[in-house]
């Protein structure tokens, strides 16, 4: 139940109404750490699903160019890390910290100025790659 979900996990960071009348909850480590787990409730707050998001393969299966808008985007992985832009679109970039076999990696969705989702790509977080042998 909804009780025991947050007896056992605590206070979500973020919850959000779901079709149906269900809610999620959401227990992200952002922007110092690297999960995001979202518990999906039934309208009788019954868990559904437990889901583990940032991996490759969640968004290469469930992330929607064209047909995201920014309240989809909250809902799966709460507020990014940080939000950048760059010269070659326009619009916003949101990045998320996620951990791909033990190496940090950064999630990049791109936000139009309607707020849709353009495109997104992945790749590694340099801030965090230790220095090579025999470097100073």
């Amino acid at each position: 139940s909804r009780a025991e979900a947050l007896q056992r996990l605590g206070a979500p960071t973020a919850t959000y109404p779901l079709a149906g009348g269900g809610e999620r909850l959401q227990y992200s480590r952002q922007p110092a750490g690297f999960d995001v787990n979202n518990v999906d409730l039934d309208a009788t707050g019954r868990v559904v699903a437990v889901s583990s998001v940032m991996s490759d393969a969640w968004f290469d299966r469930e992330i929607r160019v064209d047909a995201w808008r920014v309240p989809d985007v909250l809902r799966t992985f709460g507020p990014p890390e940080q939000v950048t832009r760059v010269f070659s679109f326009q619009g916003d970039v949101w990045q998320w910290r996620y951990l791909q076999l033990n190496s940090p990696r950064l999630l990049f969705i791109y936000i139009d100025p309607q707020g849709v989702v353009r495109r997104y790509h992945t790749g590694d977080d340099l801030r965090f790659v230790p220095p090579s042998p025999g470097r100073n």
